[in-house]
């Protein structure tokens, strides 16, 4: 008997000590729960490896960059909060069907509130499908196939402008440079992106009463495009384009060289834009032309971690040795604005309030203005032509940051 009531107070103060254990353990799941939500958490499935690996690098370093700007201000102000961010990035090796797993990994274990789509209209679709079965936020910033933006995902939203306005407005611009253009020959990769610019920029040209003369798809992962070149230069159009990724349009470069296949104008889509196409065919780019949705020798302004175009420029010099941003730079570094813009106005993590909000953004900032159409893409504003001429990068229009004026291909 003695010996029950001894165990009685040892059975009550274990009973206290599991109620107190259990209690501390809330406690901490509570402030567990409320440390996590001090953190704003964007996912990113990146193409670091793989054919896309380029362009997957130019977004990791410009949401790298925009992330230690907010943060070193402080963090975004949501509500009376002022909450850092964190970028939570995996690499998907340019593989479609691992971007879209890992869009759900970092949906359900990494518990991120918005998503940064990867680079091109086809992998971007993939992703932004996994974002919007979850009502997930997701931004590209290097999509602008209208395609995509087919008003069934509502929570995907795009800072490039629509390939409609580009091939339009180059169209134009080529026919008042040289008037005696009469012919096109489109060549075109059979992907998302590039198919859309070959049949825009056909559509455009018969529009304005050019002759297309020759226009084919080839598959992703051609190594030899010697037959096309050979029957676009048995067609003798005045103007070739040709579109593609970085790789594929060096080697199509290279092969009319070894052909002898020239025309006039000789237009490489998104070829110019980037750094690595000139360094990999030095004098060979030259005259070669371009468009693209921004460069570095505009002068916005507007609100962001940046307050001007120079501004943004200045830091991804220093950042990168003195190298010189691209569109997918400029674009990529805006979209970490729109989520920012969002987050102040709604101030709060909901995920429907910032849908809505996102839908409703009309901001400046350094890349230039940001205003989504009812289909989600940036609307369409004046987007630079430019030129490689004596290796370098030049714009030709619009007349407001112009530098050069356009020179027909050398022969």
């Amino acid at each position: 008997m003695f010996e029950r009531d001894l165990r009685r107070p040892t059975n009550a103060s274990h009973r206290s000590g599991l109620l107190a254990a259990t209690l501390l353990l809330a406690l901490a799941g509570t402030a567990s729960s409320a440390s996590a939500q001090e953190t704003i958490k964007i996912g990113a499935p990146l193409a670091l490896t793989g054919g896309l690996a380029d362009e997957g690098k130019k977004q990791d370093l410009v949401w790298k960059m925009w992330v230690e700007k907010i943060n070193a201000a402080g963090g975004i102000a949501v509500g009376d909060k002022k909450l850092k961010v964190e970028l939570i990035e995996y690499d998907y090796q340019s593989e479609g069907q691992r971007a879209s797993q890992l869009a759900e990994k970092l949906i359900n274990d990494d518990k991120v509130q918005f998503l940064f789509a990867p680079f091109g209209s086809g992998h971007t679709k993939i992703v932004a499908g996994v974002g919007e079965r979850y009502q997930i936020p997701t931004i590209a910033c290097v999509a602008s196939s209208e395609s995509v933006f087919d008003q069934t995902l509502k929570y995907l939203f795009g800072t490039l402008s629509p390939n409609g306005g580009m091939t339009t407005a180059m169209v134009k611009f080529f026919k008042e440079k040289f008037p005696e253009t009469k012919s096109i020959a489109v060549l075109g990769r059979d992907d998302v992106f590039p198919k859309s610019m070959a049949e825009g920029i056909a559509k455009a040209a018969a529009a304005e009463g050019l002759t297309v003369s020759y226009k084919e798809l080839y598959p992703v992962g051609t190594m030899d495009h010697a037959a096309a070149l050979s029957s676009i230069k048995a067609a003798k159009p005045d103007w070739i384009y040709v579109t593609g990724y970085t790789q594929d349009l060096i080697l199509a470069r290279k092969q009319m060289q070894d052909l002898g296949v020239t025309a006039p104008i000789v237009t490489m889509v998104t070829g110019p834009s980037y750094k690595e196409f000139t360094e990999g065919l030095g004098k060979l780019a030259n005259g070669i032309s371009s468009s693209s949705w921004w460069h570095h020798a505009t002068n916005y302004s507007g609100q962001g971690v940046w307050p001007t175009t120079a501004d943004f420029y200045k830091d991804f010099q220093a950042k990168t040795n003195g190298a010189d941003p691209d569109y997918v730079h400029g674009s990529c570094a805006a979209a970490g604005e729109v989520i920012a813009d969002a987050l102040k106005r709604t101030g709060s993590l909901d995920k429907a309030k910032l849908r809505d909000a996102i839908a409703g953004t009309d901001i400046a900032t350094f890349y230039g203005p940001i205003k989504f159409g009812p289909n989600g893409m940036n609307l369409t504003r004046e987007l630079p032509i430019i030129q490689v001429q004596d290796e370098t990068i030049k714009v030709l229009a619009p007349a407001s940051i112009k530098n050069a004026d356009m020179v027909a291909m050398p022969k």
